[in-house]
């Protein structure tokens, strides 16, 4: 097959028979008959949700500790010249940022960090200093925004805003009230890590973690791993008008500087692949998301590799906060780097449609990764079948 052709079947990769349901779910998503980049009704599968349209994606699920789906399908770009692979990396937004959480809990777990230490016995000069370690992680620490206005090319200059998180006053008092850390949470946890263990949080996920569990996840990407990206799209020309809420929002604020972060140019290009921003570049493989909480599902340990203890997996998978949050607007109850479910679940979805997640009561672990920027309506259509299959 040439790299400007699909086949006829636009699902390529493994299934359980049980899951068939949704291996056919997750092609009429591929569908090539319906709109590409501005969907907004599929024009194939009646029974798919609005918005539900792909252009290309993977999905991963592990059940019982194993493999049963891990698929791929659809084009890595807008022009359809290049098609989706098995090692086809996209920005996934904060479904990294239980990721980025991990490499501060890894350092919990190895006694070199306190979860109720101040932030500050790591980093001397920060100033919010009521602020802990567990609450930079459960999205309480009060520095949602960055305080300083920054430009596009302030993405790449990770000295530049730490210090402006450094000099911030927080937004109140630490602890109290939660919003999502929407760009900062990154960096927050990045420059803890680089304080306790002097090597960047990329370079440390690659070797702490990505590396023993073997997880194609990345913080930072060197070029020859930058040719493997989907180009990210709109599927609606508004959405990064859309998803940037009121202006003047706090949630507008926070994802609004430093600029670029929903910008297509910026995206897609070597700035932002290259750069290490924790909170919403990690570049992954839905296989290796599904890997990674396969391994939290199973108390920290994945193919005799054991990285956490099975009490802190209880730690950090446990409600921290619960409430309002005031930058998504909605109660949320936060983990350590998650959110917990009503199900039982826990895990992350990021702005565009990605998620990855694990269900302890029905013991499975689920990856989506989408270059398709739009809802989650294609996420929540594929886990309905799952949950059949299960179920039946």
């Amino acid at each position: 097959m040439s790299a400007d052709q699909l086949p006829d079947d636009p699902v390529n990769g493994d299934w359980d028979r049980r899951f068939v349901a949704v291996r056919d779910a997750f092609a009429a998503l591929l569908d090539d008959e319906r709109p590409v980049e501005g969907a907004t009704r599929p024009t194939a599968g009646d029974d798919l949700p609005r918005g539900a349209a792909e252009t290309g994606a993977s999905l991963a699920v592990w059940h019982r500790g194993r493999p049963v789906l891990d698929l791929y399908g659809g084009w890595r770009d807008s022009a359809r010249t290049r098609v989706w692979s098995p090692d086809t990396l996209v920005n996934v937004y904060s479904v990294g940022k239980p990721v980025a959480a991990l490499c501060v809990l890894l350092l919990v777990q190895r006694g070199r960090v306190g979860l109720d230490d101040p932030v500050v016995r790591h980093w001397p000069g920060f100033r919010a200093s009521g602020a802990t370690v567990r609450h930079v992680l459960d999205h309480t620490a009060g520095l949602p925004v960055f305080p300083v206005p920054r430009p596009e090319p302030a993405l790449g200059d990770w000295s530049l805003l730490t210090g402006d998180l450094a000099d911030a006053e927080p937004l109140w008092t630490p602890g109290t009230v939660a919003a999502e850390h929407a760009l900062t949470y990154g960096h927050l946890l990045g420059e803890l890590v680089r304080r306790v263990d002097g090597r960047s949080i990329g370079r440390f996920l690659a070797d702490e973690i990505a590396g023993p569990w073997r997880l194609d996840l990345h913080f930072g990407l060197a070029p020859m791993d930058q040719a493997r990206c989907a180009d990210l799209g709109y599927g609606d020309p508004d959405w990064p008008v859309t998803i940037l809420g009121t202006p003047g929002s706090l949630r507008a604020r926070a994802l609004g500087n430093p600029a670029g972060c929903l910008d297509l140019a910026v995206l897609n290009g070597p700035l932002w692949r290259g750069a290490e921003l924790p909170a919403v570049n990690l570049h992954a493989t839905a296989a290796g998301l599904a890997r990674l909480y396969s391994g939290l599902l199973a108390g920290g340990e994945l193919d005799g590799v054991r990285l956490f203890d099975a009490d802190l997996v209880t730690e950090l998978t446990r409600a921290q906060h619960s409430g309002d949050d005031l930058l998504l607007e909605r109660p949320v109850r936060w983990t350590l780097g998650m959110q917990l479910e009503e199900d039982g679940s826990w895990g992350m979805g990021g702005i565009g449609g990605s998620a990855a997640w694990a269900d302890p009561v029905r013991d499975y672990t689920f990856a989506y990764a989408t270059r398709h920027l739009a809802g989650f309506e294609r996420v929540e259509h594929l886990v309905d079948v799952l949950h059949t299959c299960l179920d039946g």
